[in-house]
């Protein structure tokens, strides 16, 4: 897909598959566009074909036509900017995806926190002159590293949205369980709920939602007597990787919370190696490795090169 931004607007070149769509058709049926956002774009004549604002129901468009959508207007900070560090994976005028660290909250949980990683990209933005409020596309338990993906503008939240209902969006994880998994590789398929006897556990239970969670255990360590397994999630339920494996008997190493045993570092084997979508507006594919922490961490780059020669 051609595309490319100038100024407030962005721009794409019809394609061949496109050709005699409605204009209505691209926003509706091919990106799905909120009705809400609909409605703005509609009232705010916010969408043009060749430069002219056209009826989006009776227009359509031909290959090589110029459609343009205004996706970059201002909008006003809505979380209170914090510098820490951060690393980025990727970054276009749409999305941007970063390697969180283990220890730090996705987003606040209260009003007056301000070292998450929100915060943490809010700072990047305002020193970079992005005019918005960055979007977590998902969340990462506050000991969990890896990659989170943000959205830049209203429409890229709502189309990322949209991939990951879908389950478009790959994300592949790293974790030490204890013990040796058996069999090597499988499936848990588990419905999920709240643990009524604790304030944030979860627990497998007949009246949750359904989960599933697919493993593959990728090496066994003798002196940890723990397995170093790859998982990928069918399902996005909170804490579902963690509430599965102690479920399987294998629970993550440094996960109280859920069965496992404390280690040196004091946080949970858990780590968001690997993320890739196909990107909604540019239809390239994206895919983002997330190197693990030096040296606050149970996994190395060798882990890390484990799982893509599993692949």
């Amino acid at each position: 897909m051609k595309t490319r931004r100038q100024g407030e607007w962005f721009e794409i070149t019809i394609p061949k598959k496109w050709d005699c769509y409605t204009i209505e058709r691209i926003l509706k049926s091919e990106w799905k566009v909120p009705r809400k956002l609909l409605h703005k774009h509609r009232t705010e004549r916010s969408v043009t074909l060749n430069n002219e604002s056209r009826h989006w129901k009776q227009t359509h468009v031909s290959e090589g036509d110029s459609l343009r959508i205004k996706l970059f207007e201002p909008r006003p900070l809505e979380v209170t900017p914090a510098y820490a560090d951060i690393t980025i994976l990727y970054e276009d005028d749409h999305l941007l995806v970063v390697n969180k660290p283990a220890g730090v909250d996705t987003h606040p949980n209260r009003p007056e926190q301000t070292n998450t990683l929100v915060n943490a990209v809010a700072f990047y933005f305002q020193a970079n002159g992005i005019e918005s409020t960055p979007k977590y596309v998902h969340r990462l338990d506050r000991d969990t590293s890896g990659a989170i993906l943000f959205a830049k503008h209203e429409l890229a939240i709502a189309l990322l949205g949209n991939l990951l209902k879908r389950r478009e969006i790959s994300r592949t994880y790293l974790a030490w369980v204890h013990g040796k998994i058996k069999p090597a590789q499988g499936t848990i398929v588990q419905p999920i709920g709240k643990d009524r006897h604790h304030p944030a556990r979860r627990r497998v239970s007949a009246g949750g939602q359904h989960a599933e969670t697919f493993y593959e255990r990728i090496q066994y360590s003798d002196d940890r007597r723990a397995s170093l397994v790859k998982l990928r999630l069918g399902t996005g339920r909170t804490h579902q990787i963690r509430v599965h494996l102690s479920y399987a008997g294998h629970p993550l190493l440094g996960d109280e919370l859920y069965g496992g045993e404390a280690h040196s570092l004091g946080k949970q084997a858990l780590h968001a190696a690997k993320l890739s979508f196909t990107h909604p507006f540019t239809e390239e594919f994206v895919e983002c490795i997330a190197p693990p922490e030096q040296k606050q961490s149970l996994f190395t780059f060798d882990h890390v090169q484990a799982l893509l020669d599993s692949e």
